[in-house]
């Protein structure tokens, strides 16, 4: 995506980078100021109490309706709970809850590992890596190449007329593949929990994670047919996925692509290259407080309630700056996600040409 985001005049090369750095600072004083950096503790566990308890009553409901189709309807909402409780796993991983380090690692290893059997060890370093440099060409695992072509180069290597055929049209084929993408969050996390890799909780992990799986798998059987216990797990895999997908494809896919040798100062690597999604607080539940991404990746610890708190502050200061800070619709941004993916897979991807960065070039 090739765009000029800043608006006015660069200024004098020898006061840039000081003036650039100060930025962040001046901003983060006015979010302390404010309150805005406190945590959150009674949306926290009340949300931790309803969703355990939601989970119970799901479980319990599962036994009760007992064989029938009707439990993939159960299935579904299964995978919405997943997804909440995934939701938090994240916020603890980010230190979002607790003060406490411990706290949130234990939380994060709790929520994610034992309740969703996903693997927060293989999720923390990649998701770690993504922060540090968003969207950023030989940095940013989010958009190296894989089943889908980030950039021009991954797009330049599909060579078969299949693999052609294939991303040319990628961004259509991008939804359905979300239905896979359960399956593939909860190997990628097995495979970093048995690999020789250091792994900090690893047996924990190990151990929640087979607890977690093995207790649904057998459960699912005692119940249900193995037909329909089959199709049961097959749903629940498929719409954990895609809601997962369609929460965290929004943030970044279609905003600027960074090239390797440039560097940029925080507030400017973290504004120009994510996106908001507008909308009420029911927006805010459904991606998990995600929606607030340009906020989330400016002040990663900000308890989840405070991210709609502080993004007319950020939006303003951005706007005082001239830093382009983009927000759209839910609708508008899948939209951009599947033209972004169309046109990366035509060659069509030209990074970001950015006249106020090309002081920061190595």
């Amino acid at each position: 995506m090739a765009a000029d985001l800043t608006a006015g005049t660069a200024p004098a090369r020898g006061t840039a980078r000081a003036r650039f750095v100060s930025d962040f600072t001046a901003l983060t004083k006015q979010v302390q100021e404010a309150g805005l950096l406190r945590r959150a503790y009674g949306y926290y566990w009340t949300k931790m109490i309803a969703l355990t308890v939601l989970g119970l009553g799901l479980a319990a409901a599962f036994v009760l309706i007992g064989d029938t189709w009707w439990q993939l309807v159960t299935a579904a909402a299964l995978a919405v709970l997943m997804t909440q409780i995934a939701f938090l796993g994240h916020d603890a991983a980010h230190r979002q809850i607790f003060v406490s380090g411990k706290w949130n690692e234990w939380v994060s290893l709790v929520v994610i590992n034992l309740f969703v059997g996903m693997g927060s060890g293989w999720w923390q370093r990649k998701h770690t890596r993504h922060h540090a440099q968003p969207n950023k060409l030989a940095a940013d695992p989010d958009i190296a190449p894989g089943v889908l072509a980030f950039t021009g180069d991954a797009a330049q290597q599909r060579t078969t007329p299949l693999t052609r055929w294939l991303t040319t049209r990628q961004g259509y084929f991008f939804y359905p593949l979300l239905l896979l993408e359960g399956v593939n969050l909860h190997v990628q996390g097995i495979r970093r929990a048995v690999a020789r890799q250091k792994l900090k909780h690893r047996w924990v992990e190990l151990g929640f994670i087979v607890f977690r799986l093995t207790s649904f798998v057998v459960l699912v059987f005692l119940v249900l047919s193995p037909g329909k216990a089959l199709a049961f797990i097959g749903v629940q895999l498929a719409v954990f996925g895609f809601y997962m997908g369609i929460s965290f494809a929004p943030n970044h896919i279609g905003m600027p692509v960074v090239p390797r040798d440039l560097k940029l100062d925080f507030l400017r690597r973290q504004v120009l290259v994510s996106r908001n999604i507008s909308g009420g607080r029911g927006v805010d539940t459904l991606m998990g407080g995600l929606n607030f991404q340009v906020e989330h990746h400016l002040f990663p610890n900000m308890a989840r309630p405070n991210l709609r708190r502080v993004a007319p502050m950020v939006r303003q200061y951005c706007h005082d700056l001239g830093v382009r800070y983009t927000e759209t619709t839910f609708a508008q941004a899948h939209r951009a996600v599947i033209r972004e993916l169309n046109r990366v897979g035509r060659g069509g991807l030209d990074v970001w040409a950015c006249p106020l960065t090309v002081q920061y070039r190595v």
